[in-house]
């Protein structure tokens, strides 16, 4: 579903969509997590009026600006349930490159989500904008997005990178 009318991607145990005002809560409880926030560019706790904030600016954002992340939200199929949030950036200057970065809240990791994540990725948010490589944006151990990416089905290609902002 590339395009500024981007709203989601279903997949078959997760779905990707656009941060809303009713999933605050959820948003906030999961960057509040130490672990979650340990790598990520946000201090835990994260107080629920930035949670509001941040939902109704990345309503509006779009996933095909180069050089802007744009996040997004991994939710639960069936039900969806938040289980954590996303980013994706193409690279500016008329690169066909982009980067993506997953974060899982501590009580959804070790279920395979990150790694559905990732799958649904190219396709809906890079393929058709004729990106050619994804960078996985991964913490020191190389696991998070990189982990999931070769969970995936994708090849290694480089180091980690350090900067994440899921």
């Amino acid at each position: 579903m590339p395009g500024e009318g981007f709203t989601g991607q279903d997949g078959p145990r997760v779905a990707l969509r656009r941060f809303h005002p009713g999933g605050v809560a959820g948003f906030a409880a999961y960057r509040s997590s130490v672990p979650a926030a340990r790598f990520q560019g946000w201090d835990a706790p994260f107080p629920r009026e930035e949670g509001e904030r941040s939902a109704r600016e990345l309503a509006t954002g779009h996933p095909g600006t180069p050089g802007a992340w744009f996040r997004f939200a991994v939710a639960l199929r069936p039900g969806g349930r938040l289980a954590g949030g996303g980013a994706v950036m193409p690279q500016a200057g008329g690169s066909r490159q982009g980067k993506i970065g997953v974060t899982i809240a501590p009580g959804y990791q070790g279920h395979g989500y990150a790694a559905g994540a990732v799958r649904l990725l190219p396709g809906c948010l890079f393929t058709a904008r004729g990106r050619h490589r994804i960078t996985a944006c991964c913490g020191p151990a190389g696991g998070g997005a990189g982990g999931a990416a070769g969970t995936a089905g994708h090849a290694a290609g480089g180091s980690p990178a350090p900067e994440h902002p899921g």
